[in-house]
């Protein structure tokens, strides 16, 4: 179950660093597994280091919009 980027853009920044935070432990479980020859799934992997770069990929643009936003606040505001 790949992560959806409509669904990821209505989370707030809060909410994408905990999911970024679970992928990452679930990306290290995997990992793991993989090191000890457990990992039954291996395109598993592939779909979490996607998603990995799909949340960061949100919380970026999320960051640049909100800088964007400040931006033009100030300068609404000293013209």
């Amino acid at each position: 179950m790949a992560l959806d980027a409509k669904d990821l853009r209505d989370k707030t920044a809060d909410e994408l660093r905990d999911q970024l935070s679970s992928l990452k432990k679930e990306q290290f479980n995997l990992r793991f597994q993989q090191a000890t020859n457990q990992l039954e799934n291996t395109a598993r992997m592939r779909l979490v280091r996607r998603d990995v770069a799909r949340v960061k990929t949100i919380l970026n643009e999320k960051v640049a919009e909100a800088a964007s936003a400040g931006a033009a606040a100030n300068a609404t505001t000293e013209a």
